[in-house]
């Protein structure tokens, strides 16, 4: 993720009128050979192996860290003690235990920090957005909401450290994708009372690179049915988060039903937008959306966006909600949202482990 960061400040330019200039300064990995593809950036000072060397730059004012998860806690705060504003990855720790040391520390440095989800900020997310604020769906019947992948159905894909407890944490596929599938729920201030988990582990085993096989302890498929508190009626609201969701490549979705309207979009059909409206007929209609994005660029409106379009309109939120100029849209996941997000996973490997509904503080 950090060529991808990389790629969105090199386009900085694109975005149009957009007051605050950002600019990559340096970079860090422990892998000298990933560093030689940064050199063909002019703007970066410092490539370095030493995180160290890094946080001591007096160029560098924000850092943003994509680590496996078991080293969240350790590196979020060696950045918040440099006195630096980070920008963080999901889910913001390995375990809700983890999210709360992040969050007691920020809390104590006063610095700016927000972590990332960049679907939302697909136009189709954005008009849901717009659709449930408007009031127009109605007393709201349901909630759907999900990160499904297909690339977990080959059994012989190698080992990587998500696919392993001791890095990824025991939540295992809620830690990698339910950030996105909570953060528009979150901020429209939904966040579940109670939840019935089923988990899956569906692979157990996979090739090591080395001629054997590791075993694969994480949670391949999560479903988790929860209750939420809309003006103060019980809501059911679904959630599901699958690495072996068979034709799924990478499909985030949320729809929200109510009793006048309703609304559906999923990354599977990028440019389309669902709205259900209650009239003597009732109607699903399509709507063919174009590059309709918070922050304006130099796309056409006609044209479609992709995942790098999405990043960017993410980075551009993160750095005007830390400026002051969000001026109402859609900002990053707050750390008080991640950490209720790790309060529902670890209710749902409680309810998991006891087949029973938990009731979440």
């Amino acid at each position: 993720m950090g060529k991808e960061v990389a790629s969105a400040l090199g386009r900085w330019f694109v975005l149009n009128d957009y007051p605050l200039k950002v600019v990559l300064k340096a970079v860090c990995d422990i892998n000298k050979e990933a560093l030689k593809w940064y050199e063909q950036i002019p703007t970066i000072d410092l490539l370095t192996t030493d995180y160290k060397a890094l946080l001591d730059s007096s160029n560098v004012d924000v850092v943003y860290v994509a680590l496996s998860h078991h080293l969240h806690e350790e590196y979020y705060l060696k950045v918040l003690e440099a006195g630096k504003d980070l920008f963080a990855e999901k889910p913001f720790g390995i375990n809700l235990e983890a999210a709360k040391i992040i969050k007691n520390k920020i809390d104590e440095s006063g610095r700016f920090v927000r972590c990332s989800s960049e679907m939302p900020f697909f136009p189709g997310g954005q008009r849901v957005i717009k659709e449930i604020l408007s009031g127009r769906l109605g007393k709201v019947i349901e909630v759907k909401a999900g990160f499904c992948h297909s690339s977990d159905m080959d059994p012989f894909k190698p080992i990587n450290w998500k696919r392993q407890s001791k890095f990824c944490g025991d939540i295992g596929v809620m830690g990698d994708l339910g950030m996105h599938v909570m953060h528009i729920p979150l901020r429209m201030g939904w966040k579940p009372d109670r939840v019935y988990a089923q988990l899956q582990k569906i692979v157990t085993k996979r090739p090591d690179g080395k001629g054997g096989w590791s075993e694969c302890d994480t949670w391949n498929n999560a479903h988790l049915s929860s209750t939420i508190s809309i003006e103060g009626e019980e809501v059911p609201m679904l959630l599901e988060m699958k690495r072996l969701a068979p034709g799924e490549t990478n499909s985030w979705f949320i729809e929200v039903l109510g009793t006048e309207g309703g609304v559906r979009y999923s990354t599977k059909d990028t440019k389309v937008l669902w709205t259900f409206n209650r009239e003597k007929e009732q109607i699903w209609q399509r709507i063919d959306l174009g590059f309709q994005v918070p922050f304006p660029t130099i796309t056409g409106g006609i044209f479609e966006p992709g995942f790098p379009d999405c990043f960017m309109q993410m980075l551009a939120a993160y750095f005007a909600e830390r400026e002051g100029f969000l001026e109402g849209r859609l900002g990053c996941v707050t750390p008080e949202e991640a950490v209720m997000s790790h309060q529902v996973f670890d209710a749902a490997l409680k309810s998991h482990q006891s087949k029973s509904a938990i009731v979440i503080p």
